[in-house]
């Protein structure tokens, strides 16, 4: 088996996320209790027990997910997982792995993405800004509908999750206009998404610099695995490329599609998603057909990814 390890990222936390996986390893519970050391915020109560309101909130989302998937990762580690070839997070996800590759430590992850969560809520005001997904248009069609409501304000394709499959994002009423234009062209269903922050999007291009420069004042190392940036579809070992990779992805898309179709490119067999819930891994067995997926978040579905090869 030839492994890739993938992060979710914002939109897959739950109540009562990795609980489960919590009762069987005690990994996790100290995983989340040293992200809440560092914020002096209890993670763990938030993500068991809420309020929904507070977890849903970008910058308290973002270090529950991160700790998510650390813990995840940590487990796999612990259970004789095979390392992976290759990772790569989705958004958020990707500085997840990068601290799972040894690129970010831990505790500085856990105040970087606290950070970033708040520059991209004050980017742009609630309200404000909207994402929505556009289903059953190809990439050229979403962007060409975004072209014709741009007269309304911003608004973007910005992830390219799986083929068929586009989020859009900008100026609420331009999405609502780029809705209304996808129907026109054919399109299956269109999705408004819960979220408060308009991501990837050049609303947030304020929130890249931001983040480029709070990245500058920390340690990034070269990862001892290699890690797929969503940008560029492409791996960094150079610290100073990789901050500006982490930087840029505020406000640019996230080629998902092509980063999968890399994976398989260089041989990845197998893709196991590493973090609470499962999108990934459904978007991934859309993307290419011809990898083995699985998702980890549970003693079962742990247990299944082992068995598919993974020790």
């Amino acid at each position: 088996m030839k492994l890739a390890c993938v992060f979710p990222g914002q939109g897959s936390q739950s109540l009562g996320m990795l609980g489960a996986l919590a009762e069987a390893f005690p990994l996790v519970r100290e995983t989340f209790d040293e992200a809440s050391e560092v914020l002096d915020l209890d993670l763990w109560e938030m993500t068991q027990n809420g309020p929904e309101d507070d977890l849903n909130r970008t910058e308290n989302t973002q270090p529950a997910m991160l700790a998510a998937g650390v813990a995840v990762w940590r487990v796999w580690t612990a259970q004789g997982g095979v390392e992976p070839m290759v990772m790569a997070g989705h958004s958020l996800g990707e500085y997840t792995a990068l601290v799972c590759a040894g690129s970010l430590d831990f505790d500085t992850a856990v105040r970087l993405v606290a950070e970033r969560g708040r520059l991209m809520q004050s980017a742009v005001p609630a309200g404000e800004g909207a994402m929505a997904a556009i289903l059953g248009l190809d990439d050229d069609q979403v962007r060409a509908v975004c072209g014709k409501a741009a007269d309304v304000g911003v608004v973007e394709a910005v992830n390219f999750n799986a083929p068929g499959q586009v989020v859009i994002a900008g100026e609420s009423a331009a999405v609502e206009q780029a809705i209304a234009l996808a129907k026109e062209a054919g399109a299956k269903r269109s999705v408004k998404l819960s979220v408060s922050v308009p991501s990837h999007c050049s609303l947030l291009k304020a929130a890249a610099t931001n983040m480029h420069a709070r990245l500058e004042s920390v340690r990034v190392g070269t990862p001892a695995i290699r890690v797929i940036h969503n940008v560029d579809v492409a791996s960094h070992v150079e610290p100073d490329v990789i901050r500006a990779a982490l930087a840029a992805q505020i406000h640019r898309p996230v080629r998902w599609v092509e980063t999968i179709r890399a994976m398989a490119e260089d041989g990845v067999t197998t893709v196991v998603e590493m973090g609470p819930g499962k999108a990934l891994t459904g978007m991934n067995k859309r993307i290419e057909k011809s990898l083995a997926t699985a998702c980890v978040h549970d003693p079962d579905t742990l247990a299944h990814a082992l068995a598919l090869g993974g020790s």
